[in-house]
């Protein structure tokens, strides 16, 4: 579970810790954590509470609409009777309290004497424990059944409720309604381990699943092989529905949740298939939750949560909720409306005077993003092989989907008259909106830098205008990732390339010739990276396996200078005339003159 060292016996205390001192919106009392908000006076506070081991269960489920504080006990160990006087002393305001939990000997031990003891002392309190686990008892011992993530619905219900104003009798009765209807199943691939030890709980053999499971570790009720994901969802849909209260309608809240380590793409896939299976079965989903939500430390199993609503309960469920690990509902903003009720897209766009410029190199631009996108995307599996030696491979595809985009969006603002620095700019944000990951945030920034450059150039023709511009796309570059030459990265084919411009442009050179001395140096400087050892970036732990290949983002970079040096040999339009007399075009561009 635990890569570093620590001290078992204070490890949980540590994790709440830093858990409070991450969310400025709660408090650390002794015992737990609260909301920092004050409840209204006469409010229910709902108290929750557990064991630790199982975030976002379950200090990560405090804040309006659902609880106001949480007891958090040692590693899957129950908070003391007083920890969880001490939270709902902390958030009680006169209105009750509601205290619930998973239903474990531990947890119904010591809440029970909590609230015993805030009785005595004048509290008005309820005891709801959540009974949702369907593998630990039948349906003739639902009282003895565990609580597992069902929590979450019983949680959420109550805490709604209460946010609502709803008096402690009636808060009571609705999470009671609440765990009545929810019900859970899960399975486990293996086993748990506890922070500080060298072995997990429990084991499953090599290709077999474990049914039934708790999440503390405890055995299953059975062993299966492992299915496919279509054949898990049979199981836990077929299980599940087997299961359903009496009255329980057609509308189902549908929770999903990873143990630990059974991650969200896979959750959703499996997913896919359990929404399908009730789809047939005439089961409407309502608001359904994919994610971690009750978790076992580091176990890899999957649980499915069935919660049968009501219209009171459905609202309940969807009601507004805001805590660190869990949200719902919409945040009120302030109404700052400038005067124009149109949507965005309904606004004309007015185009910076300063983009005027050089309009008429929008076709010339666009016509050279195409050629750097057809090699992008011709090589996009080299690259990322190239990536692959030390990284994660993904360097081709990024930017594959990078310059499509940029040349999409380039393409969208030729169309509208832009000029090179709007062009620029829109390609950039195109480019980094879909690329993802450094490399596109780095080519996105560079596009936006340099066509900004080169919009205040007075001739485009000019070696030095490129230069100029290149240099502003590089310094855009290192002030955001901070590499430097040296590194392993692309600015080790850029500076080269930079420092070829401006002396092509002080030897002289026509704008072709400069940039065909810039390409050269670039991918020269490119290949020489296979000499060094990354500093930067996801291949700097394996810098060793590095040595020997170029870097990708090198060579991307050095391709592209080529099909920019191949592109400038087209001639480029003259700046573009001076009007005398201005022609507004109201939906486009209003100026008084175009430089």
């Amino acid at each position: 579970m635990t890569i570093l060292e620590y001290d078992a016996t204070t490890f949980a205390d540590e994790a709440l810790d830093g858990f409070a001192a991450a969310h400025g919106s709660l408090r650390r009392v002794d015992g737990g954590v609260v909301r920092r908000d004050r409840l209204a006076d006469g409010q229910v506070a709902v108290v929750v509470g557990g064991g630790s081991g199982h975030y976002p269960a379950f200090a990560g489920l405090v804040g309006p609409g659902l609880a106001a504080g949480v007891a958090y006990g040692n590693i899957f160990a129950s908070p003391s009777a007083g920890q969880v006087c001490r939270v709902s002393r902390a958030v009680q305001r006169g209105g009750g309290v509601v205290l619930s939990f998973g239903n474990y000997a531990g947890d119904v031990l010591n809440f029970g004497q909590a609230a015993e003891r805030l009785r005595a002392e004048g509290v008005d309190v309820r005891v709801v424990a959540v009974t949702d686990d369907i593998a630990s008892g039948g349906r003739d011992e639902i009282a003895k059944r565990r609580g597992i993530a069902g929590d979450l619905t019983v949680f959420k219900v109550l805490g709604a409720a209460a946010e609502a104003g709803h008096d402690l009798d009636r808060v009571e009765q609705l999470g009671r309604r609440a765990n009545d209807r929810t019900r859970s199943f899960g399975v486990a691939f293996s086993g748990c381990t506890l922070p500080g030890a060298t072995e997990p709980l429990f084991t499953v053999p090599e290709g077999r699943m474990s049914i039934g499971l708790g999440i503390h570790g405890e055995p299953g009720v059975g062993e299966a092989d492992l299915p496919s994901a279509r054949e898990l969802a049979e199981l836990l849909v077929g299980s599940l529905l087997a299961e359903a209260p009496e009255d329980a309608g057609d509308r189902v809240v549908v929770l999903l949740n990873g143990l630990g380590t059974y991650k969200y793409e896979e959750l959703f896939v499996l997913y896919g298939h359990v929404a399908r299976l009730l789809d047939e079965a005439g089961v409407t989903i309502v608001q359904p939750e994919v994610g971690e939500l009750v978790t076992s430390l580091d176990m890899s199993g999957v649980s499915a949560t069935f919660f049968w609503v009501d219209a009171e309960l459905e609202q309940l469920w969807g009601s507004p909720a805001s805590s660190p690990a869990f949200r719902k509902g919409a945040v009120e903003t302030h109404d700052d409306r400038t005067g124009d009720d149109r949507a965005p897209d309904e606004v004309p766009a007015v185009l910076p005077v300063d983009d005027l410029r050089h309009a008429r190199v929008g076709g010339p631009l666009l016509a050279g993003l195409e050629r750097v996108a057809e090699m992008v995307v011709a090589s996009e599996d080299e690259f990322g092989r190239l990536d692959a030696v030390a990284g994660d491979g993904d360097h081709g595809i990024g930017m594959a989907r990078g310059i499509t985009a940029a040349l999409a969006s380039a393409r969208a603002a030729v169309e509208r008259g832009a000029g090179v620095s709007t062009v620029l700019a829109e390609a950039g944000e195109g480019w980094a909106e879909h690329a993802g990951g450094t490399s596109g945030a780095l080519w996105g920034v560079c596009l936006t830098s340099a066509g900004a450059a080169l919009a205040a150039e007075a001739d485009l023709r000019d070696p030095r205008a490129s230069a100029r511009a290149a240099a502003a796309g590089l310094a855009a570059i290192q002030r955001l990732g901070g590499a430097e030459v040296g590194d392993k990265t692309l600015v080790d084919a850029f500076v080269p390339l930079v420092d070829a411009l401006h002396r092509a442009a002080a030897d002289g050179l026509d704008l072709p010739d400069a940039w065909a001395r810039a390409a050269e140096a670039a991918d020269e400087a490119a290949d020489a990276t296979a000499h060094l050892r990354p500093r930067l970036g996801r291949a700097r732990p394996l810098a060793e396996k590095s040595v020997g290949h170029p870097d990708a983002g090198a060579v991307s970079f050095s391709r592209i200078a080529g099909v920019v040096a191949r592109e400038t040999a087209i001639p480029i339009a003259a700046p573009d005339a001076p009007t005398p007399t201005p022609t507004p075009t109201p939906t486009l561009i209003q100026t008084s003159q175009e430089a």
